[in-house]
């Protein structure tokens, strides 16, 4: 934790901006450098048969902030401020809670009225995890912080370690995804109390599960967003964003900018005991400052959650591994990035088609052994959907510090129909490219449904007014006319509208879908038990004592090699046809000297629906069935075998 920091009356707060409850009242304090009076309107002071609502002037400090301590307020008190002569009240920008949403008064939270049972949690590190991402919203029919704590001991039986929770920064309307949010640090009040969001996280630890917050510093939302009326330079004048204006890391008055966004890094770790972020599209982060944001960031966020290890993921299209460098070598420190490279190789292998942003995969048996040995496949070469390079080279990595995926929110919501990828493709070529996503040495992320085949689709929506939500649809509209498909007339009047509530509703999970679709489900189970506790599969996750070979176009052999001489695993993948390995001249598919290959798992194995496996035999050539994968373990020969041989 930072120390505290003095202001104007000696008072001391935990943070810069906010409302901060004190023992003889509330402590309030705002950035607002273009304004002359600041008063704070308080319109219940958070007591039962309170005063009637009243205003007070704020203290000017200097450097454009303001403060005052208001006596006799505790925690429930509403307020809002009020700016020089505007006669319309504005809520806190740093405001804790939005009961109204983010056009109403902002509430007083006292964070220590909470109690908290996770002392003794460690965090979570980068090695050997399972990311699970959710939207709190969807996860379940209530769409409630307390009904997915009901879910947790499940999620934890399953193999998942770290849930990715998606933005829950305060947003208009009834339901949206949470990337236009505006109350970065009010938690949106449509999936329950802040107290609701920290004893979800507190179950979460207690069951062995970490909690990532998904979080957005790229822009904010286009309706309830106020930080312009306390000061303009709150965003950039000289960058432009993708989807509306940048905060302003590096110009006028970048200071208490950069305060404001570290401090609310700071402020989710702390207070909600949250054990990493993933950082949303930070190579729409503007910052041209010595030090860039992402890099204090990073920093800030470890500070914050020490002794407890926190992790952090960055999703950076371009994929720039200074992402993943330390400081000391120009880099900013984070644990993870996003590696849609994976992604797209399997979308185009589950089902055949290479179009819009998936124009530079193929699918086919290289990407996947490169993907395994390196990561990201592109490291600097041409990309022509870009029409430039991309990617840089990820030379002496890790596997952990590579996210890799087959579903998630974005993906899901792009294919227009909002399909689960199960349903683009054959079930035997997705168990198998289950298989090889799961067993992979980078980190596998799952997006909630996926692990039973949940027949619920995701869309796109948000909950805005008539005029933002026609221009909402036509902008996904074209965006998704990038796709030929999806740009047809017939295609673009089925696409979803992202206002109509059923749109959302049709997003939601129904979990008795895990038991509708056992065979899946225990697909999963199998698989991130096996990546878990075989002993080769999980020290391979470590480093890079992995090597693969293409077998055909479609097939190829991964090899891990066991810490021991001779403990070595090969997974077999074949997303084509029936395939007889013969002739064999790959020295990866040698059997280890003094033993034989045997079978330790099958997609096809006829639990998980699939259509059994042939008797595997070790001597002559290998019959690799179409659409499967096949793990091999070494099995020592009796000893007049290995005499004969000799």
């Amino acid at each position: 934790m930072k120390p505290r920091k003095k202001i104007a009356k000696k008072t001391v707060r935990k943070y810069p901006i906010g409302a901060e409850p004190m023992g003889n009242g509330v402590h309030f304090r705002v950035w607002a450098p273009s304004r002359r009076v600041v008063t704070l309107v308080v319109e219940s002071d958070g007591n039962a048969g309170g005063r009637e609502p009243f205003e007070i002037t704020l203290e000017e400090e200097g450097d454009g902030y303001f403060s005052i301590l208001a006596p006799r307020l505790s925690q429930g008190a509403m307020y809002r401020f009020r700016l020089d002569d505007d006669p319309r009240p504005y809520p806190d920008p740093a405001s804790r809670c939005q009961p109204n949403g983010p056009h109403g008064p902002s509430q007083v939270i006292d964070p220590a009225k909470f109690a908290w049972t996770d002392d003794d949690w460690p965090g979570v590190s980068p090695q050997g995890q399972v990311i699970y991402e959710m939207h709190v919203g969807t996860f379940t029919q209530e769409g409630t912080w307390a009904a997915a704590v009901r879910e947790l001991p499940e999620l934890a039986k399953l193999g998942v370690t770290v849930l990715e929770v998606m933005p829950v920064a305060d947003f208009p309307g009834r339901f949206g995804w949470g990337y236009d949010g505006v109350n970065l640090f009010a938690p949106t009040r449509l999936y329950g109390t802040p107290d609701d969001f920290r004893l979800f996280v507190d179950k979460a630890h207690e069951v062995g599960l970490g909690v990532l917050l998904d979080v957005v510093y790229n822009h904010l939302g286009p309706d309830g967003n106020y930080l312009r009326q306390f000061s303009r330079d709150y965003f950039s004048t000289r960058h432009k964003g993708e989807w509306g204006d940048p905060f302003n890391f590096d110009e006028t008055n970048a200071g208490p900018v950069r305060e404001y966004v570290l401090t609310n890094a700071a402020y989710w770790i702390e207070e909600f005991h949250l054990d990493g972020l993933r950082i949303d599209a930070t190579q729409q982060i503007f910052d041209d400052s010595d030090e860039h944001i992402m890099a204090a960031l990073t920093r800030r966020v470890r500070e914050a959650g020490a002794p407890r290890k926190i992790y952090v993921v960055g999703e950076n299209e371009p994929q720039h591994v200074r992402m993943l460098l330390p400081s000391d070598k120009g880099g900013y420190g984070m644990d993870a990035l996003w590696n849609d490279d994976f992604h797209h190789t399997a979308m185009a292998a589950m089902t055949g088609r290479s179009d819009a942003y998936y124009s530079d995969h193929r699918g086919g048996a290289q990407e996947f052994v490169s993907a395994f040995k390196h990561g990201f496949l592109y490291q600097g070469q041409w990309y022509s959907w870009q029409k430039k390079p991309r990617g840089t080279l990820t030379l002496g990595f890790r596997p952990d510090r590579f996210v890799n995926f087959i579903q998630n929110h974005d993906q899901l919501a792009n294919s227009g129909s909002g399909k689960r990828a199960h349903l683009l493709t054959s079930p035997s070529r997705y168990r198998a490219l289950t298989a090889l996503f799961l067993l992979a040495p980078q980190t596998p992320m799952l997006f909630q449904g996926q692990e039973y085949a949940a027949r619920s689709p995701f869309f796109y929506f948000a909950d805005h007014d008539e005029e933002i939500a026609q221009q909402v649809a036509r902008g996904r509209s074209q965006f998704l006319s990038q796709f030929r498909t999806l740009a047809t007339p017939e295609m673009q009047a089925r696409l979803p509208d992202p206002a109509d509530p059923m749109t959302f509703t049709r997003c939601k999970l129904n979990h008795n879908d895990r038991g509708v679709h056992g065979e899946e489900y225990l697909l999963h189970v199998d698989l991130l038990h096996l990546r878990r506790h075989d002993p080769v599969i999980r020290a391979c996750q470590y480093d890079s004592r992995v090597d693969g070979a293409v077998l055909n176009p479609d097939a190829f052999v991964i090899r891990y090699f066991g810490e021991s001489h001779g403990n070595d695993r090969l997974l077999l993948v074949n997303l084509g046809r029936d395939f007889v390995l013969l002739p064999a001249p790959e020295p990866l598919l040698a059997p280890p000297e003094e033993a034989s290959w045997t079978q330790l798992w099958s997609s096809e194995d006829p639990r998980y629906g699939g259509v059994g496996s042939m008797p595997f035999e070790s001597e002559g050539n290998w019959h690799l069935l179409g659409e499967s994968a096949m793990v091999l373990t070494p099995e020592p020969k009796p000893r007049t075998e290995v005499a004969d041989e000799r």
